[in-house]
């Protein structure tokens, strides 16, 4: 039987890898050992105190991992052979100089053989420390990029960012820089200047580290929403788009812009994922009955991608771009479904409230949680006046209660206010993406899709087709049971 062009493509390959034990990576990686296990080698780059610890976090982290079972059970007694000859951990960290490789020889071999760079690595956490997210997201991507612009062979560099760097833009959202380059008054190297004195001022102050992390992280948030970003995220992302196409010089650059990223739909199997994703941390909290209530519109595009669709996309890319020198220039691709195949707000909440109604959750008492379906406040003020009326004004009250009462309530008290104060911090949180109005177009992709097809790459085993998914069937038999098996729910 002869191989598709993509599985051929990858025969015979070096590729560098960062992020590598991240859910995305971690798919990718998997998707490239089951269908061309005669790749020459995938450099992992890996946060460690040495390679040594490099290799046990491959181990700990990745390979051992229920995704790789299918790989496992093909291999049998060869499965560990094939990780040793094809997979190496390097020990090293995107925020550093050279990736922090401090192996000079290791360091000179990766730089002759290396063709393709794949940077997947980045800090997700919405509100995570400006200092962080800057030298992740934004430096972190542009000390890969200078890597590989040392690198002999290297014909490709592949970065996944995410679709909404485009903040709260509304309307068609094209696969295009433009959204960022009219925003090129941010100067990226004053924001990472304006960290570092923070951080400075910070810590001249003797403050706890705890306090310390507390306010970067607010400076973060303070400074996207002054440069009109929702959060600390998708602005340093955005930035780090920004600094990859203006340094990129002669490398090909391919720019996967991912949406809301869940579980696998059908590769290796469906339903696989790790973590509470984006909208799970909404869906968890609802099946285990912490979540009544939340803002949003019910007409909103909830923009969710499976993630094997998204390493399917990436694949055809690389197979594509680094064949095809009409390719060599910045291309971006919108890997989602609010274009062709939308999952509406209100169905995901139908779909949710049948799922838990049929299979409720069982509560460490026992005992079946009963779900009514997830009251949608139309706008952000009615969510928080409702919430005020119904939980923080009586929350209040109680309070004094407790105290009248010698702390007799202290535990019950506690617990609430927590409760509270989690599903408002979430609502603020996710508040750009469940208002969210935005259609990311995907007339790039459809383009790669044809090219595809045309080069003789196998659609169905490389689907990233988003009118094949059927929701119904995905979030009922696959994404919430996925969740279930993992134990996150």
């Amino acid at each position: 039987m002869e191989l598709d062009n993509a599985v051929k493509f990858l025969q015979g390959k070096t590729i560098l890898i960062t992020g590598a034990t991240g859910f995305l990576a971690k798919v990718f990686v998997e998707k490239i050992l089951r269908l061309q296990p005669n790749v020459n080698k995938l450099y992992l780059l890996v946060r460690a105190s040495n390679n040594k610890s490099a290799t046990q976090r491959l181990y700990d982290e990745i390979i051992s991992t229920e995704l790789f079972k299918i790989l496992r059970n093909n291999w049998g007694s060869k499965f560990d052979g094939l990780i040793s000859s094809r997979v190496e951990a390097v020990e090293g960290d995107i925020c550093l100089e050279n990736l922090g490789l401090n192996d000079s020889e290791l360091r000179e071999e990766m730089r002759k053989k290396i063709q393709i760079i794949v940077n997947v690595a980045a800090s997700t956490d919405f509100g995570e420390r400006y200092d962080n997210a800057l030298s992740i997201n934004t430096f972190g991507a542009f000390n890969v990029l200078n890597f590989g612009k040392k690198c002999d062979k290297v014909k490709l560099f592949l970065h996944i960012s995410t679709a909404y760097v485009c903040g709260e833009e509304t309307g068609i959202i094209l696969e295009k820089g433009e959204n960022l380059k009219r925003r090129n008054d941010v100067n990226i190297f004053e924001e990472k200047r304006l960290a570092e004195e923070q951080l400075s001022q910070l810590q001249n102050q003797c403050i706890p580290d705890k306090a310390i992390t507390s306010s970067m992280k607010e400076f973060g948030l303070e400074r996207a929403k002054m440069n009109g970003w929702p959060n600390t995220y998708v602005f340093t992302k955005a930035m780090g788009e920004m600094l990859l196409g203006k340094f990129k010089g002669d490398l090909p650059l391919v720019i996967i812009r991912p949406t809301i990223i869940a579980s696998t739909y059908k590769q290796p199997f469906p339903g696989w994922i790790e973590g509470v994703r984006t909208i799970d941390v909404v869906l968890v909290n609802y099946g285990k009955g912490k979540l009544t209530c939340f803002p949003g519109n019910l007409n909103s595009a909830l923009d969710v991608i499976p993630v094997d669709m998204v390493v399917n996309a990436m694949v055809v890319a690389m197979e594509v771009h680094y064949a095809q020198h009409q390719y060599s220039c910045e291309t971006i691709y919108h890997v989602g479904t609010s274009s062709k195949n939308p999952l509406k707000f209100s169905d995901l909440r139908n779909l949710v409230h049948y799922y838990f109604t049929k299979n409720p959750w069982i509560d460490t008492n026992g005992q079946k949680v009963e779900v009514g379906k997830l009251i949608v406040v139309s706008t952000i003020n009615r969510f928080f006046l409702y919430m005020k009326i119904k939980y923080v004004l009586p929350l209040k009250v109680f309070y004094l209660i407790n105290i009248l009462c010698c702390q007799r309530f202290e535990k019950i008290y506690t617990n609430l206010n927590r409760r509270v104060k989690f599903i408002l911090r979430l609502a603020e949180f996710y508040k750009p993406y469940s208002f969210f109005t935005g259609i990311f177009d995907d007339g790039n992709l459809e383009r790669l899709q044809r090219v595809a097809e045309e080069r003789g790459i196998d659609l169905a085993e490389f689907n990233f087709d988003s009118k094949s998914i059927d929701w119904e069937d995905y979030i009922m038999n696959s994404h919430i049971p996925g969740l279930l098996n993992q134990g996150l729910l």
